[in-house]
């Protein structure tokens, strides 16, 4: 596994475009932390948002993870452009030549996205951590290691994701059509859910359990948004006579689904390749 891991970084160490993108998600996913030095005054009124609890722990957990996961694209452009740029300097057919075989092919690749999202999450585990530090309340151990499943969650989202991406690189071969083919099957997604909800069921509770299984909604459900979470939301809901009753938790069902999603992926990546005449 190690020899085609390095085959793979290999590629991308000549890859200036690869290592621009990555770099950017990476500084972006850093740039969480200005997040604490925003503050608005107006007159004898001060507001600071990181004494708004968004640092705090558990809640910094899910949080960061819910915001770094929506910079995904960064790295997905690297996926998709790593899997078409084979096709467009048939790097793969020289490398079929050389001996690697179209199992192999496809391991490299999801062995790269692995790694890419290891470092992912490793990365805003650790800027987690140190913002925490810095600004959390509540600094006791318990309270610090609770709620790292938003972590795990985080993980296995970027997994899901670049599998999807590495599925349709092989799939389409160009990484603008890719790109674009992953937008249009989000709104593929969305006009499923409306056409549910308003043409086929005409019931939001059954459309919302059917919608569960799409891929993208699933991976999207691994993490909830954060924002109602908060006290200062709860409270202002509460005097407007509104309840969050939402569960936030990371559910082990759309844990399954997702990782079944990606199980798909990862498979009909190499029965297209192995049916494909290259």
């Amino acid at each position: 596994m190690l020899r085609l891991l390095n085959i793979e970084l290999h590629k991308l160490r000549y890859n200036r475009s690869a290592k621009i993108i990555s770099i950017i998600y990476f500084v972006l996913i850093t740039f969480i932390a200005l997040i604490s030095s925003i503050e608005f005054n107006f007159g004898n009124f001060h507001f600071r948002v990181a004494d708004q609890g968004i640092f705090n722990f558990p809640y910094i957990w899910h949080f960061n993870t819910y915001v770094a996961a929506i910079l995904k694209l960064f790295l997905a452009i690297v996926i998709v452009s790593m899997v078409s740029n084979e096709y467009s300097y048939r790097t793969l057919k020289q490398n079929l030549i050389d001996g690697l075989s179209k199992r192999e092919f496809v391991l490299s690749k999801f062995l790269t996205v692995l790694l890419f999202a290891a470092i992912s999450t490793f990365f805003i585990f650790l800027v987690s951590l140190i913002l925490g530090l810095s600004f959390s309340d509540y600094n006791e151990l318990g309270i610090i290691l609770s709620d790292l499943e938003y972590i795990g969650a985080y993980f296995i989202k970027l997994v899901a994701f670049f599998s999807f991406c590495l599925f349709l690189g092989v799939f389409v071969k160009r990484s603008a059509f890719a790109l674009g083919f992953l937008i249009v099957w989000q709104i593929i997604e969305w006009l499923l859910y409306g056409l549910m909800k308003w043409q086929l069921f005409k019931d939001t509770q059954i459309a919302d359990k059917v919608s569960i299984f799409f891929p993208l909604n699933a991976m999207a459900n691994l993490i909830k948004e954060p924002l109602s979470r908060l006290g200062a939301i709860q409270s202002a809901a509460t005097q407007l006579g509104e309840n969050f009753n939402k569960d936030y938790r990371v559910g082990f069902f759309n844990v399954l689904i997702v990782l079944v999603w990606t199980a798909l992926f990862i498979y009909w990546s190499y029965a297209i390749l192995k049916k494909r005449d290259l």
